[in-house]
């Protein structure tokens, strides 16, 4: 059914249209320095206390109000979109490519644990839960990572488009940006240097919007999603369950 090309749709333009208007807001209220802005005189390395600006990270940026609310409603939405795309791709996967159902389960275990990691970021604020938040974020960049290589890989082994010989190359690129990029954020995170703090909260941005990009190449599989894909899967779980044989 077409209508279905609206959902990966939305968990783009969701986290793409949240995440830069809790930073627009955070910016307009100098809770954050400019993204622009490669040596910010008056940059400090966590909240501000002294009239500083930190590093304009997406957790950063939906520290104080009133963006807080913003930036926790977006995270737990995007969240919520990411596990039923998740869940729906699995669903996609074993209805028209049962052999490969392996692969596909391994993905979906990193896509709903990364969905996880992000609610808990998102709820945890970083000015009172900083360790919880840290660590729901560190959760979801690592299991995205995973996630992007194992749906690259199943774009390569699953026709389920037709599409592939241009969408595979496409998501391959996604994927070495996603891990590549993860890992300079780690690194440059952990340093003290304003540059190198600034440009980690860059790497962040690209991250997010990378992460973005990938979930609209789906848009193409989900033109070929039904309803009766999820009820599928849901029959084919009931039959698994194994029958309870009566004693004679």
């Amino acid at each position: 059914m077409v209508l279905w090309i609206i959902f990966p749709i939305s968990l783009s333009l969701v986290s793409f249209v949240g995440t830069w208007t809790v930073y627009g807001l955070a910016f307009a209220n100098n809770h954050v320095c400019s993204l622009s802005d490669w040596d910010p005189p008056n940059l400090c390395r966590w909240n501000q206390s002294n009239g500083c600006c930190v590093a304009a990270t997406i957790s950063a940026s939906g520290t104080n109000a009133p963006e807080s609310s913003l930036f926790t409603a977006t995270i737990n939405a995007g969240a919520f979109l990411f596990l039923l795309f998740s869940i729906f791709h699995h669903a996609h996967i074993m209805e028209r490519h049962a052999c490969h159902s392996v692969l596909s389960k391994f993905a979906l275990v990193f896509g709903l644990v990364a969905a996880a990691g992000a609610f808990t970021a998102g709820n945890c604020n970083p000015g009172y839960l900083p360790l919880l938040h840290y660590l729901g974020a560190a959760l979801s960049f690592t299991c995205i990572c995973f996630y992007t290589v194992l749906l690259t890989d199943l774009t390569r082994k699953c026709s389920l488009t037709g599409y592939e010989k241009v969408l595979y190359p496409l998501r391959v690129v996604s994927a070495v940006i996603q891990i590549g990029v993860t890992i300079c954020y780690t690194i440059l995170f952990a340093q003290d240097q304003n540059f190198y703090v600034h440009l980690s909260a860059v790497f962040e941005w690209m991250l997010s919007i990378n992460l973005e990009l990938f979930e609209l190449t789906y848009a193409m599989e989900f033109c070929f999603f039904s309803s009766f894909m999820l009820s599928n899967l849901l029959s084919r779980r009931e039959e698994e369950k194994p029958l309870m044989m009566p004693m004679s």
